[in-house]
């Protein structure tokens, strides 16, 4: 089966439209407008707003799938962007609102594909080539920050099956923990005390990790 980046390839901006005009990135109120006006024209039939939309959400989503399923999130998210094209007309609400929905179409097209396969849903990403190690100082905020990475995501292969799709959500996809429950089923607390448990694991995890480098590199010294 094609990747879902086959099946929606990236359209060439064109001047002065608000969705094309590069794939704008979360984390500024000018960024969340354009994506905004975008998901708006995409709703309306806009095709060139509905790429703009994917080139967004897409490497998350395909992030968060990875976790779930390894090697099989790209039939999965192409199964996922199938059904989400074709129910956009159904679609109601926000930009974030909408990145809940997508999400939680991929996680049932993931438990599905799961189910077909024998297999239990969890992360199950092999452990390797893990970041660089970083100082005792904000280790939280650290791995935080360190989840946009493809390394990062491998470090939640160690998280219990709940607090890593939490984090994912939270940090990874971006949802606030109301949006992140809808998705799980679950109350917004209840995915915030697991979002935070995962970040203190893997802050943990990159601590002793940090420790046993330095260690290591002291005896290569000796």
């Amino acid at each position: 089966m094609d990747g879902a980046r086959d099946r929606f390839p990236v359209a060439e901006p064109s001047r002065g439209h608000p969705a094309t005009s590069g794939a704008p990135r979360s984390g500024t109120a000018v960024e969340a407008e354009a994506l905004e006006e975008a998901l708006q024209a995409a709703l309306k039939g806009d095709e060139l707003a509905f790429r703009a939309v994917y080139r967004d959400v897409h490497p998350r989503l395909l992030r968060y799938l990875r976790a779930l399923v390894g090697a099989d999130a790209d039939d999965v998210a192409s199964d996922a962007w199938l059904q989400i094209a074709r129910d956009l007309g159904s679609f109601r609400g926000d930009y974030d609102r909408f990145r809940g929905w997508t999400t939680r179409i991929a996680r049932n097209r993931a438990i599905d594909h799961l189910r077909r396969a024998g297999r239990r849903p969890g992360v199950s990403l092999p452990v390797e080539d893990l970041p660089e190690p970083v100082s005792a100082q904000d280790t939280e905020s650290a791995a935080l920050e360190r989840l946009s990475t493809e390394e990062a995501v491998a470090l939640i292969a160690r998280l219990p099956q709940d607090q890593a799709e939490a984090v994912l959500l939270r940090v990874v996809i971006g949802l606030d923990a109301k949006e992140a429950g809808r998705v799980l089923g679950k109350r917004a607390g209840s995915v915030r005390t697991a979002a935070y448990r995962g970040l203190r694991r893997l802050a943990e995890n990159l601590e002793r990790k940090g420790g046993g480098e330095r260690s290591d590199a002291r005896t290569r010294k000796v």
